[in-house]
């Protein structure tokens, strides 16, 4: 019945949005951003709009594999090729790969459609009953080069406002002490979502997350 109501708001308040796969008719869109906005139906009504339209000004559907080849090369984030023990989707992000200074060669709208990218993907790879992913932040190497507080400002909005309540947890694999100020000013921009991130290391990813034949590649010993 919400999702009903949902469907009448925004064909009423927000007609000129498109329907299909990802539009302002798609039940189970409109549910999820329901539940994120705990069945108040004019807040998730706002929510789901400001996502459908930002999905056409980002130009999510014109992404592709081809077209993000050369900063998926780099190899600074990645889809794993097999989910974690609990069946989720995994992304991976090597910081250490990533250099925001370099601009001619890695400009910052490359990486943050190669993360959008890889979030879509795994949302098409969630399994029969999942709806949440895991994200692995290997911070191994990391120095004040990989710094970029601009594209972490990015992925939180992006999963707080377009991807509500699809990360599961979100782990900072062996932090270096470099990355404390980092951390110290990311934090407060989580908000509620500080409480999915778990520091770790290395180890732990292996023997808690995955199996021998399912870890991602950079960290098999």
């Amino acid at each position: 019945q919400l999702v009903n109501q949902l469907k009448h708001h925004l064909a009423t308040s927000h007609s000129y949005l498109p329907v299909g796969k990802n539009g302002r008719d798609d039940d189970e869109l409109l549910l999820w951003f329901l539940q994120d906005r705990k069945f108040d139906v004019p807040k998730a009504g706002t929510k789901l709009a400001n996502y459908i339209k930002w999905r056409e000004d980002f130009g999510v559907n014109s992404i592709t594999d081809d077209s993000i080849r050369k900063i998926a090369s780099s190899g600074k984030a990645y889809l794993n090729s097999s989910p974690d023990v609990k069946g989720r989707p995994v992304l991976v992000v090597v910081a250490a790969k990533h250099f925001p200074r370099v601009s001619l060669l890695d400009p910052a709208l490359a990486s943050q459609k190669l993360c959008v990218h890889l979030v879509e993907m795994a949302l098409q790879n969630l399994p029969p009953g999942g709806d949440q992913i895991l994200g692995i932040f290997d911070l191994r190497g990391f120095n004040a080069a990989n710094a970029d507080l601009t594209f972490l400002k990015f992925l939180i909005d992006v999963f707080y406002s377009y991807y509500p309540r699809r990360l599961a947890e979100v782990l900072f694999v062996d932090a270096p002490f470099v990355f404390q100020p980092v951390w110290m000013l990311v934090k407060p921009l989580l908000k509620s979502y500080a409480s999915l991130v778990r520091f770790c290391t290395a180890e732990s990813v292996r023997r808690d997350y995955f199996t021998q034949d399912t870890v991602p590649l950079d960290f098999r010993k």
